[in-house]
């Protein structure tokens, strides 16, 4: 049978990239309590660290930031029941937040209850589409059920080649070397952590609550609300080989500064949560997510634009290409908001309708 541990080690990375990670929303500036608290869980102090987000949360029960942290930390001491407790409460207080669904399928992962872990990634998916580290831990889980429905049927049926075939192949993948490094990465706090995958689509805080959260939560002060410009990188285009072929270099290059403009344009109406603007910019038959309509997608942009008090986003991109109408950039977008902050990597592929590029496609990872 295939083992769950592998499994279930690189799913536990993914305790701490819900609080340190990369993508990680800007939750207010934490008391002296609940500082001094994250800097201990981050030197693996776990007792001293719950101690002090104990004292904390005595003052201020419902925040966020605490009680994610106590789940941290009781899932540290292996009190996996009272860890549960806490994200499930998190869940409740504040659905809209994909995190605490994620490390809910951890801990139902590491009790062998691989159904309940299922629907809380899809629950977490669902609430954040292009959540990639639920997306991942999703296939693990799929996997693993698989690997217990062909080792059923091998205890069935001993002479079951196809199913001895395929459950070899699963145990060939969680026992790859590239899945092995990922088995060793650190599930504690670190100053440059390791960490699957991160979030990629900002999800904008909830409104109006106690304390405002959501993609993978960090306990780090909030940066200061100051309005950055969108920044896109200069196209720098290539050297015509000889002179005839400058027309089309130039054309090429052309082509390029427009696509370099309308993601410019499209993060800038994002930064001034310009709303009718920010759509502008999406195709007619733009890739919403699966299961969504168009109506469905513009209405949920609509809210988590207009909820935060202030947004800056920066796009910066990293790689381009273009082929006739049709181009693919892959960029770096850093998005700051009054309650959150992710840095995250997109690839967008753009069509040109008439004078103008437009989104057609909008996915995780470059």
């Amino acid at each position: 049978m295939l083992q769950r541990n592998p499994m279930l080690s690189r799913l536990a990375a993914a305790i701490a990239v819900a609080l340190i990670g990369a993508a990680s929303p800007a939750w207010p500036a934490p008391a002296d309590d609940l500082r001094e608290a994250q800097k201990l869980y981050g030197q693996g102090k776990v007792q001293p660290a719950m101690d002090k987000v104990d004292q904390f949360l005595k003052a201020q029960p419902r925040d966020p930031q605490g009680r994610f942290l106590k789940g941290l930390l009781l899932t540290e001491q292996h009190r996996t029941d009272d860890a549960i407790k806490v994200f499930t409460g998190l869940t409740e207080d504040y659905p809209e937040l994909p995190e605490p669904y994620n490390n809910l399928a951890v801990l139902y992962a590491s009790q062998g209850n691989y159904d309940k872990a299922k629907s809380a990634l899809e629950l977490a998916i669902h609430t954040h589409p292009s959540y990639a580290t639920a997306h991942e831990n999703l296939g693990d889980i799929y996997a693993q059920l698989a690997s217990r429905a062909y080792d059923r049927a091998l205890q069935l049926d001993k002479s079951n080649t196809t199913a001895q075939v395929k459950l070899a192949m699963l145990k060939d993948i969680f026992s790859s070397p590239k899945l092995a490094a990922a088995q060793q990465r650190p599930t504690q706090a670190s100053s440059a952590p390791a960490t699957p995958a991160p979030a990629t689509t900002p999800v904008p805080a909830p409104a109006a609550k106690p304390s405002a959260p959501p993609p993978a939560a960090t306990a780090q002060p909030a940066p200061a609300k100051t309005e950055k410009p969108p920044v896109v990188a200069a196209v720098q285009p290539s050297a015509p080989a000889s002179s005839g072929s400058s027309q089309g270099a130039a054309g090429d290059a052309d082509a390029k500064a427009q696509v370099a403009s309308a993601v410019e344009g499209w993060a800038k109406a994002w930064s001034n949560k310009d709303v009718k603007g920010y759509l502008a910019y999406y195709a007619p038959d733009f890739e919403v997510p699966k299961g969504e309509n168009r109506a469905g997608w513009e209405k949920q942009r609509t809210e988590r634009i207009s909820r935060p008090k202030s947004i800056s986003v920066d796009a910066r991109i990293l790689h381009e290409s273009v082929s006739g109408n049709e181009a693919t950039v892959t960029i770096r977008q850093s998005y700051r908001s009054d309650t959150l902050k992710s840095n995250t990597t997109k690839t967008l592929k753009l069509v040109k309708h008439g004078d103008r590029w437009q989104i057609k496609q909008e996915r995780a990872g470059g």
